[in-house]
């Protein structure tokens, strides 16, 4: 082989596998921080992971928030009018968090189907819901009696 050729294929090869290297080490970064949504019937069915971070949504269920006096520990259920889970978080919860509106959580379900969360976010207007959130109360209500949050659902998929 030619020297030039043999210096040209050995730089062409360097170059692959960094390249290789590269995608692969973004492959798992990637991997590490995705969360995956998952609706309360997705959760009561058992279709969600384990101790694994995922986000949860829906809407916080009338009469189910309860505070501890003594901490900042918070029980409430997220519901989509179909099935509901039980969430509990320990931290300051958003000023616009309230019984009936749509909110968002992040953390993890635990063996006894208790979802641990670390975040709750929600919605931030009078109109605006989280997509996934909107969807899911949408395929929860179809065959279902209309929700009074359904409005609410179709409203935020037009913005």
């Amino acid at each position: 082989m030619h020297p030039i050729r043999k210096k040209r294929l050995t730089i062409l090869i360097f170059l692959v596998a960094g390249l290789a290297v590269a995608v692969g080490l973004t492959t798992y970064a990637l991997r590490q921080n995705i969360n995956l949504f998952y609706d309360p019937t997705e959760i009561a069915a058992g279709n969600a992971p384990v101790d694994v971070r995922i986000r949860a949504g829906g809407m916080v269920e009338e009469g189910s928030v309860k505070r501890d006096p003594e901490s900042l520990s918070v029980r409430f259920r997220v519901t989509n009018f179909t099935d509901s889970v039980s969430v509990e978080y320990v931290g300051i919860l958003p000023d616009l968090f309230a019984e009936g509106q749509g909110v968002v959580a992040m953390g993890r379900l635990n063996n006894d189907g208790l979802f641990v969360a670390d975040q709750v976010l929600a919605k931030h207007d009078e109109n605006y819901m989280p997509p996934e959130v909107a969807d899911a109360l949408e395929k929860s209500s179809k065959g279902q009696h209309k929700s009074p949050y359904a409005d609410k659902a179709a409203e935020s998929q037009a913005y």
